[in-house]
């Protein structure tokens, strides 16, 4: 009987996949009807969500042949889409990242991709459309491996609806488990307000981190005057501690205020965060200002610390 189960359900999902790619046009040459094969589009994707990565990681978690990254890579150099440079920290790794056409590619792939999807769920209903979501959510629980499960998200740019889950979910926890007051909310909510109306890719950097799906992390990097940066609103969701996400989120902010130009990352936090102020040691910041305040409640040890870059 066990036998005759498992040749059903292998069946059963041979069936989906030659169903789901045929609708999605996986094995079409050119995917999306872009210049692109699947694997082309899906690393320009990682990287563009990613801001930058090295190429080892690439390899790592999409599974590459590393001789066939490299050919794809030439020919996004040769194309301009890519910039390649040494990895800071290992002279040996390629530290990758998407010009501004290589930018504007992620983005028409990214819409390519939405139209296509939106043809295809815009006969269902929305009960439909959320029973859809919800077996998807069902079928990546039941298949991902444990240790892929636990493995660091995925991060990306901000899209129109992140700052409002950040604002929120950041409240939620700081006035939830911290006891701090709503002007903690009045405080971030301004954080955002300023970021999104004086936005510059050039100069100001926000990352979402996603895990299937859901957002589970945040950090903004802002131009905050005299080519000095500010690193804000750093959060890691209680589901994805101790993944190293928090250091991962401020390792890409001191990477785009160095490339970015500027002289000084700066930030401000309170000492009874402790996890997030071994992450700011760890990354090289240095205690420069201390002051007790109440100004979110109870009384606080607010800390203002540096990095020159």
């Amino acid at each position: 009987m066990r036998e005759s189960t498992d040749i059903a359900t292998i069946e059963a999902m041979r069936a989906f996949n030659r169903f789901y790619t045929d609708r999605i046009g996986i094995l079409d040459r050119a995917y999306l009807k872009a210049d692109y094969t699947l694997a082309e589009a899906r690393i320009v994707y990682e990287i563009g969500t990613r801001g930058e990565v090295l190429a080892v990681e690439l390899v790592r978690d999409l599974r590459l042949d590393p001789a066939y990254l490299s050919r794809i890579l030439k020919k996004f150099r040769e194309r301009g889409l890519v910039m390649v440079a040494q990895d800071p920290a290992d002279g040996r790794s390629q530290l990758l990242r998407l010009t501004d056409k290589g930018r504007t590619e992620f983005e028409t792939l990214a819409e390519l991709s939405r139209s296509q999807l939106r043809q295809l769920v815009a006969p269902l209903g929305e009960d439909e459309q959320a029973a859809l979501v919800a077996a998807m959510a069902t079928i990546t629980r039941l298949i991902e491996p444990q240790e892929q499960a636990l493995a660091a998200p995925i991060l990306r740019p901000h899209r129109p609806g992140d700052l409002g889950w950040m604002i929120q979910s950041q409240t939620d926890f700081y006035v939830g488990t911290l006891g701090w007051n709503g002007s903690f909310e009045a405080l971030v909510s301004r954080v955002a307000t300023d970021f999104l109306e004086r936005y510059d890719e050039r100069r100001d950097h926000c990352w979402i981190a996603e895990r299937a799906g859901t957002r589970v992390g945040s950090v903004i990097v802002m131009d905050g005057g005299e080519n000095i940066a500010k690193l804000r609103m750093l959060y890691v969701d209680g589901s994805a501690r101790g993944l190293g996400l928090g250091k991962l989120l401020v390792d890409q902010c001191v990477h785009f205020a160095r490339n970015a130009g500027y002289r000084q990352l700066t930030l401000w936090t309170n000492d009874i965060l402790h996890t997030a102020r071994h992450i700011y040691i760890a990354a090289g910041f240095q205690l420069v200002a201390e002051e007790r305040h109440t100004m979110l409640g109870p009384e606080l040890n607010g800390q203002t610390w540096t990095l020159d870059l």
